[in-house]
């Protein structure tokens, strides 16, 4: 079994910060991709920023310069640091995993966190 849990999501006025970590556990080899994504009322689930264990990062356009992702790889757990947030980052947002299960076998396992909401509003 995997679980992907996430913290720190709440309610934030514009230009503020807020930091939200996602640890993964269990029956994990070692991940690949660890990542942030996101769901407002309405809209698709979009990609904010994703990073690999070679360090390649990814981030939305909406985000860059605003948003860091980081990642701590032997204890799988990966954080984004949110400034400058404007209401449109209102969303729930979810951690992404992708991991492999052992060292002998090659699938790519993709898993999801249960969400947390990030309310920005005055």
């Amino acid at each position: 079994q995997v679980q992907i849990v996430e913290s720190g999501g709440g309610l934030v006025q514009p230009g503020g910060s807020l930091r939200l970590s996602c640890a993964a556990s269990g029956n994990i080899f070692s991940t690949y991709i660890m990542g942030w994504y996101r769901q407002a009322p309405g809209k698709q689930r979009e990609l904010v920023a994703t990073k690999t264990t070679t360090n390649t990062t990814n981030y939305a356009d909406s985000v860059k310069g605003r948003f860091t992702i980081s990642r701590d790889i032997p204890k799988n757990t990966v954080d984004l640091q949110m400034n400058s947030l404007k209401p449109e980052d209102t969303a729930n947002y979810y951690c992404n995993v992708h991991l492999y299960k052992t060292d002998w076998d090659t699938r790519l396992l993709e898993y999801w966190g249960q969400g947390t909401r990030v309310t920005v509003s005055s």
